[in-house]
């Protein structure tokens, strides 16, 4: 299959791309089986799918949940397409649907929320959000596409009690503030509970998401540091988490609409 792939997130457990296919096959594609658990997205064109003999229509309007193991084929009846691309790993499927791997495939229809929360995604992706918040909107989305086929298993795993909803978004409130650094995946085996658990019970708790939260941690550190005269604002953006130096002043602008180095001035000089 010939065209452009922009991959924007490739973990372990999660895989988001995002895809311009160049094919002009108006036939079927060789069956072959799925080789991942997969969301299909189309935005531009049609793609026409079979999965174990049901033929499926791929437009804007629906998602494609693919099924690892699956026989499928794929046509192209208005030639070239353009679709997101997510692709998760077992135990992250097994995570959404209770404990459960064998998901529910078929063609999910796209309401308006699903459809702003995609976009939103891509958004985010094409400018700097970073891996850890990737991860979580992908999997709050993948959890949101699940939830359509599948909702009583992608309910079940909440922790049992108010209390314990609060302990678990509490614990992870400890382990970003001694980590602020730590990656999503990471802190989910920490605090015991899969990343879409945990993104929504910490939401639910705090009114905040985990990125966000994160990120008033990491301006927090940042502007401590630039009150202590910090220079090494390279070194800052690394200890911190950040791609490079460019990306954290990005931060510090977007939260405080000013950059590190006048913030510094500011802070070293009393306000004045």
């Amino acid at each position: 299959m010939s065209g452009d792939r922009r991959v924007y997130l490739c973990e372990d457990d999660v895989h988001l791309a995002d895809v311009r296919c160049g094919s002009t096959t108006r036939g079927w594609s060789p069956l072959r089986p799925a080789p991942v658990f997969g969301l299909v997205l189309v935005r531009d064109g049609v793609l026409r799918g079979r999965s174990d003999g049901v033929e499926h229509v791929l437009d804007a309007a629906g998602v494609f949940v693919e099924r690892l193991g699956s026989e499928q084929q794929f046509a192209h009846p208005l030639g070239p397409d353009t679709f997101t691309e997510i692709v998760l790993s077992e135990p992250r499927v097994a995570d959404l649907l209770g404990g459960d791997p064998t998901v529910p495939e078929g063609l999910v229809m796209v309401t308006p929320e699903l459809a702003l929360a995609h976009r939103l995604l891509l958004s985010r992706a094409r400018r700097d959000a970073d891996g850890f918040e990737l991860a979580e909107r992908t999997a709050v989305f993948a959890a949101a596409v699940f939830a359509r086929l599948a909702p009583d298993r992608v309910a079940s795993g909440r922790p049992a009690s108010a209390a314990a909803r609060r302990r678990l978004a509490h614990d992870a409130r400890a382990v970003l503030a001694a980590r602020p650094t730590v990656g999503l995946e990471a802190l989910s085996r920490i605090v015991g509970a899969s990343p879409h658990h945990l993104s929504r019970v910490f939401t639910a708790v705090t009114g905040s998401t985990l990125s966000a939260h994160r990120d008033r941690l990491r301006l927090a550190r940042i502007l401590d540091r630039l009150e202590e005269g910090e220079r090494d604002l390279a070194g800052l953006a690394r200890e911190l988490g950040y791609t490079d130096q460019s990306h954290m002043t990005r931060a510090v602008r977007r939260a405080v609409g000013m950059p590190p180095g006048r913030l510094r001035t500011l802070l070293t000089s009393g306000g004045a």
